[in-house]
């Protein structure tokens, strides 16, 4: 008996580390955006979308703060549950604020989801049952074969007229029903235009697509019901969104910064749980979605949701080390002539000369989100054979992931520990306790085997490495060895000890400015209103804009 009841209880487990680890997955690679060994792409729509990616790099002293901050937490949620001595006050209070606080989460994740979903059905790219890639074109609604790069063989003409791929061309047999296809595919691709005006801000213009709009309204409708019923499948929704979330906006600064940061949550969880009866008592009496709950008969299971997002964001951090290394290795180095303008050792005296140097060449980055559908349609028997060549759109999402899946296999080497300590204390286990050293060591295994030590430590996501027009000097084998400066006007000059964020400066102080003079406009134009006998002017507005078909 107590065989299958530890049977059932593994299977339960099972569901609680699928989800957790899937969660990960896709928040980690929703959250890769361009690494600073890439260039900025050439296309200006991509550019801004690099430009605007936001992400709150945490420093040294937040190893300090997240322990003391949720210690704070924890400790105050405790004493006041033993003063109200009734959880359902507080569970209502804290639902309302939790669920409040997810949806915007929540609704990132649904839009992602529904985009994902449409990949697979109304692909960019897919390959027929002949081998040849073919390129769904919106503005004609017609299909046009393209060879293996992805550009439309002009000879070829139009080859078809369904834009569902392979196997799912059946659903459109008829010309209407191909019709009716075309218009669902713009539906769901297309970019519609979000404007919003307040007076003294200014305007914001914001591109959303559909699946932003459907992602509101299954988040409203997951948040009010779940408030209405405590439905734990909605409770795990609602956690996932959070964790999902989290890994869009948190990121450690470098390898260091994680590492402290995990280190010092690793003691707080051990003592939270073994020494005190704060963490057991608040994780099994709050009924918010803080956790992942599973139940099966008479057995539950939980995770707290920092289980998840505290190692998962070092394990996003690791995606994006991997693309960072990917183009890295893309780096190429052009001979150029040059001026370089340096102090005479001697006479103090600034000399220039004239001499053949390298300039640091980066790759254009492809946006390597998403594609999941392309990746599958592009390749022959489900992606399983068929040809390498693809796009470069497309396989712009195809990189080594060494380090990434080194420590998700550290993640769920930490999950399994956690489970057999629990089957063999009976009691609640401190997760961190067994998922820190499990993902940390992974990569700093996988990294001393791999002779990577130099490039884990090197990689920071501080801006320090986004460097263009760099002139270095290369050793025998063709690598960089010291960093000489920016090539300014074919000037290297080595006399300046220039700040790494001086543009950065320049470009917000130029950003300010527009801001102040946007402000004064605003209020002059409101203040000859005001004089010419105007009873008013816009204080607010919202409209949604969407553009032809195709566009």
């Amino acid at each position: 008996m107590d065989t299958l009841q530890d049977m059932d209880f593994l299977l339960l487990e099972l569901k609680l580390v699928t989800g957790a680890m899937g969660i990960i997955f896709l928040g980690a690679h929703a959250s890769l955006r361009r690494p600073p060994s890439a260039a900025t792409s050439k296309d200006k729509k991509r550019r801004k979308q690099d430009d605007e990616a936001f992400t709150q790099g945490l420093e040294l002293s937040d190893a300090i703060l997240f322990p003391v901050m949720a210690a704070f937490v924890l400790v105050g949620l405790y004493y006041l549950i033993q003063w109200l001595q009734d959880p359902a006050l507080i569970n209502k209070i804290l639902r309302s604020y939790m669920t409040t606080a997810s949806m915007a989460s929540l609704l990132t994740f649904y839009a992602h989801g529904i985009q994902v979903a449409s990949s697979f059905v109304f692909p960019r790219f897919w390959r027929g049952r002949d081998g040849k890639l073919r390129r769904a074109d919106q503005t004609k609604n017609a299909v046009a074969m393209c060879d293996d790069a992805g550009n439309e063989i002009e000879s070829s003409g139009v080859s078809g007229t369904n834009p569902l791929p392979g196997a799912l061309a059946f659903l459109a047999p008829a010309a209407w029903l191909q019709k009716e296809a075309w218009e669902l595919r713009d539906l769901l691709t297309r970019h519609w235009l979000l404007e919003v005006f307040a007076h003294g801000m200014g305007k914001e213009t914001i591109h959303i697509k559909f699946a932003h709009m459907m992602a509101l309204l299954m988040s409203v409708v997951t948040a009010i019901v779940y408030f209405a019923t405590s439905w734990s499948f909605l409770s795990n929704m609602l956690g996932y969104g959070m964790c999902y979330g989290s890994f869009l906006l948190l990121s450690p600064t470098d390898f260091l910064t994680g590492s402290l940061v995990l280190w010092g949550l690793f003691f707080y969880d051990i003592f939270m749980v073994f020494y005190t009866p704060y963490m057991v008592t608040v994780a099994t009496t709050l009924d918010v979605p803080i956790k992942l709950t599973f139940e099966a008969a008479s057995r539950k299971s939980i995770l707290g949701l920092g289980d998840i997002v505290i190692p998962g964001m070092v394990i996003g951090w690791a995606l994006r080390l991997d693309l960072w290394i990917h183009y890295y290795r893309k780096i190429k180095y052009e001979s150029t002539d040059l001026k370089i303008m340096e102090k005479d050792a001697t006479s103090g005296e600034i000399v220039t000369r004239s001499e053949t140097k390298h300039k640091e060449v980066k790759a254009p980055y492809m946006d390597a989100k998403g594609n999941w559908g392309e990746r599958i349609w592009t390749r022959q028997s489900l992606g399983l054979f068929g040809p390498e060549s693809l796009p470069p759109d497309v396989a712009a999402s195809k990189f080594s992931k060494t380090y990434f899946y080194a420590s998700m296999i550290g993640y769920f080497l930490g999950m399994m520990v956690t489970l057999a300590m629990l089957l063999i204390f009976k009691r609640g286990q401190p997760a961190l306790l067994y998922l820190v050293p499990g993902v940390l060591g992974s990569l700093l295994f996988t990294s001393l085997v791999r002779g990577e030590f130099k490039e884990l430590w090197m990689y920071t996501e501080d801006g320090s490495l986004d460097t263009v027009d760099v002139v270095v000097d290369l050793d025998g084998n063709g690598k960089a060895v010291k960093t000489l400066g920016k090539l300014e006007d074919g000037v290297v000059d080595m006399t300046k000890d220039k700040k790494k964020d001086e543009e950065k400066e320049k470009e917000k102080k130029e950003e300010e400015e527009k801001k102040k003079k946007k402000k004064e406009e605003e209020e002059k134009k409101s203040a000859e209103a005001g004089k010419t006998g105007r009873k008013g002017h816009q204080v607010f507005s919202i409209s949604l804009e969407a553009p032809s078909e195709g566009a």
